[in-house]
């Protein structure tokens, strides 16, 4: 090998250096449950739940700048200053929620690098009835989900731990209709001075500009000075996002034993 190809190829080695030994770190449980909330409510449209990539945004575990992070020293200015050139706003978070999105991320990366090592256990722990009640009371999940509609036969589709994650870490983009059609969970609506409305799937979205892709197809971008026009982002998947803040470990395992049951 030469030393020109050795130096191009040097950062990478270095990255997956940097990866295997924050493999061995053990971190802090809460900080990682509260990246994944924050991750989840501020990026995961992007990137996806799990940070594995989504429509828009790459595959996190894999990025350079997360391998090369420590506590969030190369991913903050990212989330501060966002990318505009390739669609990323800018998040004002705090360094406390950077630090546990890195904890968040990091723990993702151990993960998948010790899943040769992980064995699955037995997840249907909990009460399926402590679940049903859950599912029609607190959880509100009877409000957008049937068991007789889009539920039915649920958990004779899906493994218990597949399922478990559908409604933790849900996909957010997904076909519906009859012919299918491709649906995306994040969409916007801008509003002009005149009243006119446009909603769509969001393209392009910065301080300066939106770009949105309508109903029909169309592409429609927008400047914007001042805040003008209004922009307003709306997530079909909200109750999801905001449920995980909410959820005990005993909703999961109940809610889990009780979606089981739909066969």
């Amino acid at each position: 090998m030469t030393w020109g190809n050795l130096c191009r190829i040097w950062p990478a080695i270095f990255a997956l250096s940097g990866a295997l030994t924050g493999a061995t770190r053990n971190y802090d449980p809460a900080a990682v449950e509260r990246g994944k909330t924050t991750f989840v409510a501020s990026c995961g449209f992007c990137h996806g739940s799990n940070a594995k990539g989504g429509e828009k945004g790459p595959d996190l575990l894999r990025s350079v700048i997360v391998l090369d992070d420590e506590n969030g020293s190369t991913i903050g200015p990212v989330i501060l200053r966002g990318r505009p050139d390739k669609g990323m706003p800018r998040f004002p978070l705090s360094q406390e929620q950077i630090a546990d999105i890195a904890a968040f991320l990091h723990n993702s990366i151990k993960t998948a690098i010790e899943r040769d090592n992980y064995k699955i256990l037995n997840i249907v722990t909990g009460d399926a009835k402590a679940g049903a009640a859950y599912f029609n009371g607190a959880g509100g999940c009877h409000s957008c989900h049937s068991v007789t509609g889009d539920l039915k036969g649920i958990g004779a589709k899906y493994e218990p731990v597949t399922l478990q994650g559908k409604f933790l870490q849900p996909n957010y983009t997904w076909e519906e209709g009859t012919p299918p059609h491709k649906v995306s969970a994040i969409t916007a609506t801008v509003t002009l001075p005149s009243g006119e409305s446009v909603t769509g799937v969001i393209v392009h979205y910065d301080d300066f500009n939106i770009a949105l892709r309508d109903a029909e197809g169309n592409y429609r971008s927008f400047q914007r000075v001042n805040d003008v026009p209004r922009v307003e982002i709306h997530n079909r998947l909200q109750a999801h996002v905001d449920l995980l803040s909410r959820y005990a470990d005993a909703d999961i395992h109940n809610l889990t034993a009780y979606l089981v049951t739909l066969k």
